[in-house]
């Protein structure tokens, strides 16, 4: 198994967003609920969340999820700071997880084409990240 991308240069010029069909919410549970897929788990000290598709279970931060279809290794510096930093200046909020192969972001729904635009022109990303805006 290849290790991924640890280039800075390249895994921000190949992002490759994608964005996943339906909308998401975060729920916290002691465990998964029966009838429930989760497309995250992650336990925490106060509880179990899971990120599920809306309607599954009552939940916060309806999102849209997108997948940064680059291979980046786990052990990349930057990306996801690069990534957060040219958000952040377009005021589009995201939680970013990182899994094995690849980065994922949630984002609310009504900003999930603006984030494709943002994250389609890599430039831009790089740009943010080498002068982060002092505002």
């Amino acid at each position: 198994m290849t290790p991924g991308e640890s280039d800075l240069a390249t895994l921000l010029a190949d992002l490759d967003p994608v964005l996943h069909d339906g909308v998401y919410v975060f729920v916290t549970a002691r465990e998964t609920p029966p009838g429930v897929t989760p497309v995250l788990t992650f336990t925490e000290p106060e509880g179990l969340t899971l990120v599920v598709p809306e309607g599954q279970a009552e939940g916060v931060f309806p999102c849209r999820w997108i997948t940064l279809r680059v291979h980046s290794s786990l052990a990349a510096v930057g990306m996801l700071a690069a990534v957060a930093t040219a958000l952040a200046a377009e005021g589009i909020p995201s939680n970013a997880v990182s899994a094995y192969f690849h980065d994922h972001l949630f984002v609310p729904p009504d900003r999930a084409a603006d984030t494709l635009r943002v994250l389609s022109q890599p430039a831009n990303v790089q740009a943010r990240w080498d002068r982060p805006s002092s505002a």
